[in-house]
């Protein structure tokens, strides 16, 4: 038998961090985690990016993405291509595309982040 347990985690009690690579007031709350909750498949974070912050250019060997965007706009660069994407948007990046995103927009660019694995191993 398991000794996990399921969570409620009230989102207020996490703090915002600036991860490695994340400029200008790009700022996330890692909801679930292996270091807050000891998931071990699947990390879930809330973002907030203010106008003109970014996450830099980058790639993932191993793991896939999800941005699913909540409020605001900002352009997302995957390989050689650029799109905006708005509110209600879901982007899906596989392994070994490289990617960025950036607020352009006039207010914060809101977003859920949800990877799987949890290392990029």
């Amino acid at each position: 038998m398991s000794s996990r347990k399921a969570v409620i985690r009230n989102i207020a009690e996490v703090p915002w961090k600036q991860f490695p690579n994340h400029f200008g007031g790009a700022l996330s709350k890692p909801l679930v985690d292996e270091e807050g909750l000891g998931a071990q498949q699947i990390d879930h974070r809330i973002s907030s990016y203010e106008p003109m912050a970014y996450v830099a250019r980058h790639k993932h060997a191993v793991q896939e993405q999800i941005y699913h965007v909540l409020s605001g706009e900002g352009l997302f660069e995957y390989g050689d291509e650029k799109r905006v994407v708005r509110s209600h948007d879901v982007v899906f990046i596989p392994p070994g595309i490289e990617h960025a995103f950036y607020n352009t927009g006039l207010e914060n660019l809101v977003f859920l982040v949800i990877t799987s694995p949890i290392r990029d191993e």
